[in-house]
């Protein structure tokens, strides 16, 4: 891919790119634009949802699945400018609202030692995707990619991440296939680790740390600790909200490092901008104080995870439409390597972790 003009365009530190000619910009969306891509996503996705219910497999796998099979939708241009519009703006909506399922006292239950630990799983598998990726030949950027939603929160931090990498850096096909790498990982472990559990012989506090610890998905990790017992699964939600809450720590972080190591041109934007966080992570810990400092009813947050949820399938959606499933074929299946080291490196570090906590 060729770099950009500079004297045409000046991306900032999220990997976003401006045009400084207003008449290159693109035009506002419109409801007329933005309705026929909605209208097909809002299909995709309640398919996608009755699908997922029926056969109890998960709905973002089967969206993402749906939304690359018609694909070539995608090409006509009243389709296009909805789908572009969906796979921003509700990601970012959905993200804000995942600050309702956790609080500050939720994070302080989980002791020193086990927070420390779940700092030194997450580490490991930022560290195991940058591995992978250059196993595969990749750029950094892939790894930043798989092995920041690995250890954070599956899919939403995929999505998260990508909005502060950019297209211009990465490939909208290698974020597809980590989308569905994530998804295959997190479906594979809420299979796997409870029964490792067992055999380790692992009581349900230990359990549903090692669950909470290393299943990138949130419904998935907790389901994954309730599947064990009450008291895992009360544990796996703790510490897989404690994952959930570094999204934007390592958004930001991402952010600032991404600007730094740019072009010669990011080095000129002041440094209150390359410290800047991105509204939507704003909002996000804004809604973490809020759901902290006061007694939201569960009915509140239960409501807001719905919503989140279903965001962030629309969003999947609309960007797996948006890729070529021909770049997916000739890519083959080293793109999904970095999500394999990543996940690796999650699960057997929090197995270490675990056992050492036990001693």
């Amino acid at each position: 891919m060729s770099k950009p003009d500079l004297a045409l365009f000046a991306g900032d530190l999220f990997g976003e790119v401006y045009q400084s000619d207003k008449a290159l910009q693109p035009k506002k969306a419109s409801l007329r634009g933005t309705l026929p891509g909605l209208l097909t996503c809002l299909v995709v996705s309640f398919g996608a949802m009755w699908l997922a219910e029926q056969y109890s497999f998960p709905a973002i796998l089967l969206g993402l699945l749906i939304g690359l099979s018609i694909s070539f939708l995608s090409e006509h241009p009243s389709v296009g400018e909805g789908l572009d519009f969906v796979s921003k703006h509700f990601l970012r909506l959905g993200i804000i609202l995942l600050g309702l399922q956790i609080t500050i006292t939720q994070i302080g239950q989980i002791g020193l030692l086990p927070f420390l630990g779940l700092l030194m799983i997450m580490a490991a598998a930022f560290g195991a995707g940058l591995l992978g990726s250059r196993l595969a030949g990749q750029g950094s950027y892939a790894g930043i990619l798989a092995g920041g939603a690995t250890a954070i929160c599956g899919a939403s931090a995929a999505l998260a991440l990508y909005s502060i990498i950019g297209r211009n850096r990465l490939d909208q096909t290698y974020f597809t296939l980590t989308l569905v790498g994530i998804s295959l990982a997190s479906a594979i472990g809420l299979s796997l680790y409870p029964a490792i559990s067992q055999i380790f012989a692992l009581d349900a506090e230990q359990a549903g740390y090692l669950v909470g610890a290393s299943i990138h998905d949130v419904a998935q990790a907790i389901g994954g600790g309730y599947a064990i017992s009450d008291q895992a699964g009360s544990q796996a939600t703790i510490i897989k909200l404690a994952r959930v809450s570094m999204l934007a720590p390592i958004v930001a972080l991402t952010a600032l490092f991404l600007g730094n190591a740019s072009h010669e041109a990011m080095k000129k934007i002041p440094l209150w901008r390359r410290i800047y966080v991105p509204w939507f992570i704003i909002g996000f810990l804004m809604l973490v104080l809020v759901n902290s400092l006061t007694s939201l009813p569960l009915e509140v947050s239960e409501a807001g995870l719905a919503i989140s949820k279903f965001l962030l399938l629309l969003a999947v959606i609309a960007t797996a439409m948006r890729s070529k499933l021909s770049l997916l074929v000739n890519a083959g299946w080293k793109p999904l390597l970095p999500v394999l080291t990543a996940s690796i490196g999650s699960f057997f570090t929090a197995l270490a972790v675990v056992i050492s906590l036990a001693q």
